[in-house]
Order: structure tokens, then C-alpha cells, then sequence
């Protein structure tokens, strides 16, 4: 897929045409959105915990 530790393309997210799907499919797109949206919140929260970790290490004021 993507090379991690190389840059990821940034807005090629097409959605998807949601007119035919069915209730089920629409919850289960909706899950896989929610987990997404999810491991991406845990990998903000981890890159602020290095920033931190390393403001603090060189005792760089915060902000």
C-alpha cells in the first residue's frame, strides 16, 4: 500500500455513492468510518505524547 515512512497522499478519499446501499450496509460503513476516525485519534494523541515527552526532555516552553 503506502510506504510508512514516506508521505501519504493527502484528499484522495472519494466517498462512495450511498443511494442503493441498504440500512445494514449504511450501519456497517458507518463502523468502519467510526473505527477509522478512532485510530486516527489514537495517533494524534500518541505524536502529542512524543511532542510532550520531548518538549519536556529539552525543557522547551509549551505552546
Amino acid at each position: 500500500m503506502f510506504d510508512e515512512d514516506g508521505p501519504r497522499p493527502r484528499g484522495s478519499f472519494t466517498p462512495p455513492v450511498l443511494d442503493n446501499w441498504g440500512v445494514e450496509d449504511l450501519r456497517a460503513w458507518i463502523a468502519t468510518l467510526q473505527a477509522e476516525i478512532a485510530r486516527a485519534e489514537a495517533a494524534i494523541r500518541s505524536r502529542e505524547a512524543q511532542r510532550n515527552a520531548a518538549d519536556a526532555f529539552f525543557r522547551r516552553p509549551p505552546g
